[in-house]
């Protein structure tokens, strides 16, 4: 009789994610469908979606939900992107609103077809937000824009509290995970981002457990430092189907633990690393550690 070996890491107990319940969640789960928006929530399956909702957060994702690039690691579904929605800033600025933020985080799916690559979209949430909820803070994790530092210039002419863009995952395996994007582009749209905002935190996050070596990671933390990024983080990989890249290993919590500490003893303002950790997870909180932890040196 043939037998057959299961060589995929077993999921470890300490793992898990409490299911999305209670009655914040169903709120903004209406809210969301009543405004026809999207968040990367749901529709990257982030296992954080039932803590946040409840805690009335959530990361918008504008542009639409369908991605004109391929990642291996991503939920989000790809094709050919949808026609692009002017209204959808103030929509999103209504659902901040709405659930009485004071503290927004925004995304989009790649947009590749868009010469800006959707930068306009996201400096006119921006402005939407600001206008409509005074005060409350606004993220943006944006894609790479192919390089282009005039779509950079749009977004950061819009002042956002917090530019984010994630590196993703260890140059050695972009061909791998990160089909169209290049990790030098990557390195130096932060540092651009930066240099247009000096007093904006930059922001950029890695995912584990896809076949990385610890000292790869270090690296590419010691490269976002000398690129100027001021916040990290860092989180396991989860495999959204059988359809996409196989986790290779769990990273533990005593390894998050020691990432985190050598990221603050690199200079990094804040190190946000655990299984969980999602590029938009306690982003409020990363970015009043960030605006208040001194200047390294």
């Amino acid at each position: 009789m043939l037998v057959t070996i299961d060589s995929r890491p077993k999921r470890p107990d300490w793992l898990r994610a409490p299911a999305p319940a209670g009655a914040n969640y169903h709120e903004l789960k209406r809210l969301v469908e009543r405004l026809k928006l999207h968040t990367v929530c749901e529709s990257a399956a982030c296992p954080n979606v039932g803590e946040c909702w409840n805690h009335r957060t959530a990361t918008f994702m504008i542009l639409g939900n369908v991605c004109t690039r391929r990642c291996g690691f991503c939920a989000v579904q790809k094709g050919a992107p949808l026609a692009v929605d002017f209204d959808e800033p103030a929509r999103v600025a209504e659902a901040v609103e709405a659930l009485g933020l004071r503290y927004a985080v925004v995304t989009s799916v790649n947009r590749d077809d868009r010469k800006d690559g959707g930068a306009l979209l996201f400096a006119m949430t921006i402005r939407a937000i600001r206008d409509r909820v005074p005060g409350c803070k606004v993220e943006v994790l944006v894609p790479d824009f192919q390089g282009s530092h005039e779509a950079m210039d749009i977004v950061m002419d819009a002042a956002p509290d917090v530019l984010n863009h994630n590196t993703e995952t260890v140059p050695r395996l972009y061909r791998q995970v990160r089909l169209g994007a290049r990790y030098e582009r990557s390195l130096d749209m932060l540092a651009y981002a930066k240099k247009r905002g000096p007093s904006v935190p930059v922001k950029s996050g890695l995912m584990l457990g896809l076949g990385e070596t610890p000292e790869e990671v270090l690296q590419v933390m010691r490269d976002l430092k000398a690129h100027s990024v001021d916040i990290v983080t860092l989180g396991q990989y989860l495999r959204p189907s059988p359809k996409h890249l196989p986790i290779l290993r769990y990273v533990s919590p005593e390894e998050f633990a020691q990432f985190r500490r050598a990221g603050m003893e690199m200079g990094l303002a804040h190190v946000e690393a655990g299984p969980l950790v999602r590029s938009s997870y306690h982003a409020d909180y990363s970015h009043a550690s960030a605006v208040t932890a001194p200047a390294a040196c």
